[in-house]
């Protein structure tokens, strides 16, 4: 297995992969222009995502810049998206993210992994699992996901959270760690 097919399998693989590491300034370089333009040229904003990201679901997305992600082709959208400013995707593996769904400013997603063990840390080996993130779902400022958490749908996830578990469907989730404070 190449370390591309490692990453998105969830195996470890090196971080320091020279084809990684290409593609990784491929998108630094998409991304580059994409947060260089002028807030005017929405269709040609829309054109650098339809070839960045691996799947939007319709035209009605509106990322406001800047945004960042690193390799970009592991994230789908669904329809009616709304980003706010900063909108970060570290998407080693796949991120998954509904229809109607709107973010904050400042959201993080995170999907690598890294030992906690300095010296296999150090070795660049990491692993990634997948984050998902249902239909409906409002997420507020400055709120980080952690790898491999699932935000069920119609679910509001409150200002400033770490989400580092689960999150079901028809709730109300705030804090660090984010815990659910309603049902719907």
């Amino acid at each position: 297995m190449t370390e591309k097919e490692k990453m998105l399998s969830g195996e470890k693989y090196a971080a320091d992969d020279p084809e990684l590491l290409r593609q990784l300034i491929v998108t630094r370089e998409k991304i580059q222009i994409y947060n260089s333009l002028h807030p005017a040229e929405s269709l040609k904003m829309k054109q650098i995502l339809k070839d960045l990201l691996g799947h939007i679901a319709d035209d009605n997305i509106n990322i406001n810049q800047p945004f960042h992600c690193d390799y970009g082709k592991q994230i789908s959208i669904g329809k009616r998206f709304f980003a706010n400013f900063n909108f970060i995707v570290l998407d080693e593996a796949r991120v998954t993210i509904g229809d109607d769904c709107f973010l904050g400013p400042n959201v993080s997603i995170y999907t690598a992994c890294h030992s906690t063990d300095p010296t296999e840390r150090n070795s660049r080996q990491e692993w990634a699992k997948p984050v998902v993130i249902g239909n409906n779902v409002w997420i507020g400022g400055s709120v980080t996901i952690l790898p491999g958490v699932t935000i069920g749908d119609n679910v509001t996830i409150g200002a400033g959270s770490v989400v580092v578990h689960d999150i079901p469907a028809g709730t109300v989730a705030v804090g660090n760690p984010c815990k659910v404070i309603k049902h719907l």
